[in-house]
């Protein structure tokens, strides 16, 4: 589902590596648990100038980002990751002040 809003924007030209989950110590979810070993082999076998980290905002998905990011650096491989913060059609009055923060560091001029 997530993988076809990707799609839709016709904006990203690259292959996708789906993680199946989020390294999440509470739940016993570790980095074994998902698809990161496949994605390390996979970076060995292509000519990746760069991965784009595309998890969700939550504290397992920011976990899960910051390993990814440990574990790609040392090859020499760009790592980034995806921006977040005020969705369109949002309210600024329910939005929370991490989100917030982060809408305010990733501004771009208009």
């Amino acid at each position: 589902r997530d993988l076809a809003a990707y799609e839709k924007t016709g904006k990203f030209d690259g292959v996708y590596h789906v993680l199946h989950g989020a390294i999440s110590p509470m739940a016993g979810i570790g980095p074994g648990d998902i698809k990161l070993k496949e994605l390390m082999v996979r970076l060995q076998q292509v000519d990746a100038e760069e991965v784009i980290i595309a998890t969700n905002s939550s504290l397992e998905g920011e976990t899960t980002a910051a390993y990814i990011s440990k574990l790609i650096k040392p090859t020499g491989i760009k790592v980034s990751r995806i921006a977040s913060g005020v969705p369109v059609g949002g309210n600024l009055e329910y939005i929370d002040e991490v989100t917030l923060l982060r809408a305010l560091d990733g501004r771009t001029e208009l």
